[in-house]
């Protein structure tokens, strides 16, 4: 089992109540430098109408609410899926010190697939990334949720 696996599977575990609310079963979670979860999230958008609502920006906005600052300096941001643009610069804004995803998205994916908006060296902020964890796992939710819509 790897050092990511535990995480990711709470990370799982969100992306499961985002499905069973009709929303893309994504998850993510936010860990300060002890290892604790400090904020959680899932996709919200189809429940609150919100074009904002993904699960990495749900997770970033509690754990800077836990914490008291919009800095998270420290953290690991662990998600189920390679985060898209508007996440990826979520995470660079935020500065987060690390980006754990689980399947890569090689139609949307701002962290190496399609773009690289988090490494890239023209923002103040590049977090350290490691994509692949339980990436079966994470995909598979994701093609059964898909399977069941078309």
């Amino acid at each position: 089992m790897g050092v990511w696996d535990a995480a990711m599977r709470q990370a799982l575990g969100r992306a499961g109540t985002a499905r069973a609310s009709g929303d893309v079963p994504i998850g993510a979670v936010v860990l300060d430098a002890d290892g604790a979860v400090i904020g959680a999230g899932f996709n919200v958008r189809e429940r609150d109408a919100d074009p904002t609502g993904h699960a990495e920006v749900v997770a970033l906005r509690e754990a800077a609410r836990a914490r008291g600052e919009w800095r998270l300096d420290g953290c690991t941001l662990v998600v189920t899926l390679e985060p898209c643009t508007m996440c990826a610069g979520a995470i660079v804004l935020a500065r987060v010190e690390r980006l754990v995803f689980g399947a890569y998205d090689d139609k949307a994916g701002a962290a190496g697939s399609l773009w690289d908006v988090v490494r890239d060296r023209r923002l103040n902020h590049r977090p350290e990334v490691l994509g692949g964890v339980l990436a079966e796992e994470s995909s598979a939710l994701l093609d059964a949720f898909f399977a069941d819509h078309r």
